[in-house]
């Protein structure tokens, strides 16, 4: 296979991109790349704090991949030590620390899904604790002789909270500068991070200098927008799409979001290449030559169920989607749940109790932005009681739905 021009992989790189830092100098390695044979090294950081993944934690496993097509060989860090540090990344208070335990729970969770993605072979899985745990007390506090007090206020996390005179536990200095040693322990040519992250990613870049080495390049990306379509996905938003939820579920998901955000998603978590992606563009602002926006939302659901549970159950949950919404019909397979009560139940307790949401909280806003249907009528108030009498159908978003049957005992 040919391998692509310094120009050409550059316009691979950037594509949703937020920064490089600096290009000049991606350039040369990659041209030094191209002339030697001899692959880049791309390393990006995933702290293991939390179980549940959604698509958003796969933008920067997405650039990874563009990556390893272009032909470099990409280094997963999965920071088992950092982790039990905390990132204190936009936190207003100090971080509770995870346990060894959680810490590699959460891991092998990262693990089982990034080769959803990434290709196996030509990915190194590394964790931090490998470089880091032999270090001792005199080795930790010399690397923390590296940089100053001043240094790290300059942060604007550590420098909101340092002039609201909240407190800022020694430990959570060491975040950057193990991430930034991260990087001389791997000799990383190139680390990618989100936009929240560039500080650490700056660090790793000094690290490297004090260290004898050449400065990794610095990619930053955006943090995706959930389905809202205006803040960050997140699952206590419930504005998220899980990558272990069902088929059809990530399949609906997609397909209720706007044509705007399609691009976003489109751009960040798709595999097309650069001139589909300009015609799902064209498609958009109605240009001449573009793709209709329903076919592309479509082959986005696809691709996006496709990558978590095969080319089989993409087809299955279009075709669902299809009988679903296009004539209007609940699905074949409601869910049917029996609820013991006597007494009138408040909407939103009901909604969580079958597992329509996570949360009464999020039962709360869904009913107040329009999204939850009792018997085919929207529900208005979400202080709402329901008589505990015979069955009913509920409906919360577009594509959840729950046949509730009442019973005394």
């Amino acid at each position: 296979m040919r391998m692509k021009s310094v120009q050409e992989q550059m316009a691979v790189i950037r594509r949703g991109a937020v920064e490089v830092l600096i290009e000049s100098e991606l350039e040369e390695k990659l041209a030094e790349s191209l002339k030697s044979g001899v692959p880049l090294k791309i390393k990006a950081g995933f702290d293991p704090t939390a179980p549940d993944l959604h698509v958003g934690h796969t933008v920067l496993i997405q650039k990874l991949k563009q990556f390893q097509d272009l032909g470099h060989e990409v280094y997963f860090l999965i920071g088992d030590f950092t982790g039990m540090i905390g990132d204190p990344t936009g936190k207003s208070e100090t971080r509770k620390a995870l346990t060894r335990e959680q810490v590699l729970q959460n891991a092998q969770t990262y693990k089982e899904q990034v080769f959803k993605i990434l290709d196996p072979a030509r990915t190194r899985v590394v964790f931090n604790s490998s470089w880091m745990g032999p270090m001792s007390a005199a080795d930790l506090i010399a690397l923390a002789a590296r940089y100053t007090v001043a240094r790290m206020l300059e942060r604007d996390d550590f420098h909101k909270r340092f002039a609201g005179q909240q407190p800022i536990a020694i430990h959570e200095f060491l975040y950057p500068l193990v991430q930034g040693y991260d990087s001389v322990a791997l000799q990383a040519d190139v680390e990618l991070g989100g936009t929240d992250q560039k500080f650490n990613l700056l660090v790793g870049r000094e690290l490297q200098k004090q260290s004898g080495q050449r400065p990794q390049t610095v990619l930053t990306m955006p943090l995706l927008e959930g389905l809202d379509g205006v803040n960050k996905m997140s699952k206590s938003l419930g504005n998220y799409i899980g990558i272990t939820e069902p088929a059809k579920e990530i399949y609906g998901k997609v397909m209720s979001i706007s044509d705007e955000l399609m691009l976003r998603y489109y751009e960040l978590l798709s595999d097309v290449d650069l001139a589909t992606l300009q015609k799902v563009r064209d498609g958009v602002a109605h240009q001449p030559g573009g793709l209709h926006p329903m076919e592309s939302k479509k082959a986005l659901a696809r691709e996006l169920v496709a990558r978590f549970y095969g080319q089989a159950e993409a087809e299955k949950a279009e075709e669902e989607f299809v009988h679903q919404f296009k004539q209007k019909e609940v699905p074949d397979d409601i869910q049917t749940v029996r609820i013991v009560s006597v007494e009138p139940v408040w909407i939103c307790r009901l909604l969580a109790e079958v597992g329509l949401v996570a949360s009464n909280g999020e039962a709360r806003r869904l009913i107040q932005q329009g999204g939850v249907k009792l018997n085919g009528e929207k529900v208005a108030d979400p202080d709402q009681e329901i008589l505990p009498s015979g069955e009913l159908v509920l409906q919360a978003g577009k594509r959840r739905f729950a046949r509730v049957v009442f019973s005394e005992n």
